[in-house]
């Protein structure tokens, strides 16, 4: 099926809302759907973009190899999410489109992030050369050339300061930088992302106020996130698309599957269900990944779905760090960074990503070393969820590190 027969336009409501337009696509817009394949059903406006995209797209942090996207391409996956320090994402995205010659068909996002190992964003006191040169390096990798989309990486996670992450948002050096990019037609569009722990909501408010913002990501899932639907409508309300991430809620793995729904279905329809989001990144590692995913694309939210997320909650429900929260920053006497520790732990233990995990633990200036001997642990109540957030943190420690004091 050719992009342009599954191209509409944005429905804007009475409002004056710009809520992502569903178009089905028979087949999942690939001779895929007559194999027997899972493939893409659903394709949604982003926002006031040019950008229909798969509903269920493709977050390439863990890519295995080029002919994974060459294959969700023929499932019919037309987004793709990669950055300068996911590993050597980038250049397995680049071998596929040297075999994939249709470039127009795809959207692919990368992050102004230098390539050095996870966390490379650029953060407060970068140039505008650095911002051009993360992107001339992301498109030498990918043998593109242009972005569709380019973003301002985890915004909220370096400091828990609002303002310095407001400064970070606006930086004047990175708006020139994308002035520039956009008129040499290299990059199409700018986004920023937000997975918290601070300002999660405000800071992404800020940014659709803005008005430099053409896209926002956020984590976003069924447990709880009561202050996001403002910004997700606002968002709508001013045409800025919205894409979901982080949305299996740490994908624990554990048998709660009920009444016949699928645990993943059921997480990525909940959040599908919410008319402002365009669609959601998930990271995929193997074709099972691909295949169990796509088949959510298209589907309704059902009361089975509901039984499903209900079990997931009352199960991890007490050791599950809600991303974005941040509620418990600033309880430590010491200044740990309670909230990326947690997240960290849940790359290491959940998502099976150890690298990036220790990798990105290692580059904290305020580790939980501390927390082996802590005396007055103030964080034992500082979680609105109750996590036992002393107990976890000591054992984040213990996986995050390559030698621990017992």
């Amino acid at each position: 099926m050719k992009r342009r027969d599954f191209l509409q336009s944005s429905v804007v409501l009475a409002a004056g809302s710009v809520l992502p337009t569903v178009a089905v696509a028979a087949g999942g817009g690939s001779e895929a759907g007559k194999t027997g394949k899972p493939t893409i059903k659903s394709y949604r406006a982003l926002g006031k973009t040019h950008i229909q995209m798969s509903d269920i797209s493709f977050g390439a942090g863990k890519l295995p190899s080029a002919a994974m996207i060459l294959r969700a391409i023929d499932q019919g996956v037309n987004y793709f999410d990669t950055a300068p320090d996911y590993g050597n994402s980038e250049t397995l995205i680049g071998e596929a489109m040297g075999r994939f010659k249709q470039r127009e068909k795809i959207y692919i996002a990368s992050k102004y992030c230098s390539a050095n190992p996870y966390p490379g964003h650029l953060g407060l006191g970068s140039k505008k050369a650095d911002y051009l040169a993360a992107v001339d390096g992301s498109l030498k990798r990918m043998h593109l050339d242009y972005l569709d989309v380019v973003f301002v990486h985890a915004i909220g996670e370096k400091s828990a300061s609002l303002e310095e992450e407001e400064r970070r948002l606006l930086d004047e050096e990175m708006l020139a930088a994308t002035a520039e990019l956009k008129k040499a037609g290299k990059v199409r569009y700018l986004a920023v992302s937000s997975h918290g722990p601070n300002n999660l909501e405000p800071l992404l408010g800020k940014a659709v106020e803005s008005g430099h913002y053409d896209v926002i990501m956020t984590a976003f899932n069924f447990m709880k996130f009561p202050k996001l639907p403002e910004v997700l409508q606002k968002a709508a309300d001013r045409g800025v698309g919205v894409i979901a991430m982080k949305t299996l809620a740490g994908a624990k793995e554990g048998n709660v599957d009920a009444g016949g729904a699928v645990f993943e279905h059921a997480a990525f329809r909940w959040v599908l269900k919410h008319p402002q989001v365009a669609g959601l990144v998930v990271t995929i590692k193997t074709v099972d990944d691909l295949n169990l995913y796509v088949q959510a694309s298209g589907t309704a939210f059902t009361a089975a779905d509901q039984r499903s997320l209900d079990r997931y909650a009352a199960l991890y429900g007490q050791s599950y760090c809600r991303t974005g929260c941040g509620d418990c920053m600033g309880s430590c006497a010491q200044g740990v960074d309670i909230a990326n520790i947690l997240r960290y732990q849940m790359y290491f233990a959940d998502y099976g990503d150890e690298k990036r995990a220790m990798q990105s633990y290692a580059a904290l200036s305020r580790p939980a070393a501390a927390c082996l001997t802590c005396s007055t642990p103030t964080c034992r109540s500082a979680c609105s969820h109750g996590l036992p957030v002393s107990s976890m943190l000591q054992a984040a420690h213990r996986s995050l590190t390559f030698s621990t004091v017992a």
